[in-house]
């Protein structure tokens, strides 16, 4: 199978962030949290917009 170079690209670029960051998982969501939205472009969250849950229907 040949390499992709769009894949080394980012698979050399999550290791660069692993180890600025010491491989700690924590940390690496810390500092995008933080850098996310930084360059102005609005973040999107799915969180607020979650269905109502139906209510049963009493039989009558």
């Amino acid at each position: 199978m040949a390499k992709d170079p769009i894949v080394e690209e980012v698979r050399a670029i999550r290791a660069a962030i692993a180890v600025e960051h010491g491989n700690d998982l924590d940390a690496i969501i810390r500092a995008l949290k933080r850098k996310q939205g930084a360059d102005g472009r609005r973040v999107v969250d799915f969180s607020a917009k979650r269905a109502p849950k139906k209510q049963a229907r009493k039989a009558g």
